[in-house]
Formats: structure tokens, sequence, C-alpha cells
């Protein structure tokens, strides 16, 4: 699974929509989209940010481990 639908589907999980993933990002909404459209990646800042953010290891997120 791509990191980009795994950080959708905790978005998902944590009831937070994409404008809430921008204001914590601190990017815009529509580039929210287009991660979670899988048109775009992440800024590496923006990866760590989401890691700390949902107390995940990048290590699950980037598919280098198999659990969080």
């Amino acid at each position: 699974m791509d990191y980009r639908q795994k950080f959708k589907d905790y978005r998902i999980d944590n009831n937070l929509t994409q404008q809430d993933v921008a204001k914590i990002c601190n990017v815009s909404d529509a580039t929210v989209g287009h991660w979670g459209n899988l048109k775009r990646h992440m800024h590496i800042d923006c990866i760590v940010t989401l890691c700390k953010y949902y107390k995940v290891s990048s290590d699950y997120i980037l598919g280098l481990k198999d659990r969080p």
C-alpha cells in the first residue's frame, strides 16, 4: 500500500478533514487532496510531522516494517 493511502486511512480513522491535515502540515487543502488521489508525493517534513501526529513509525508508513 502506498504511504499516501496509509496517511489517508489514518486521517479518516481519526475523523480529520483534508483541511485539518493541511493546517497540521502548513500546506493548502488542494495539496492534501492531491496526496489522497496519489497525484503528488509528500514533502519529507510533512511525512515526519504526520508520523509524529499519528504516533506511528515512518518505517511502517514507508513499508519498511509490517507493524506501526
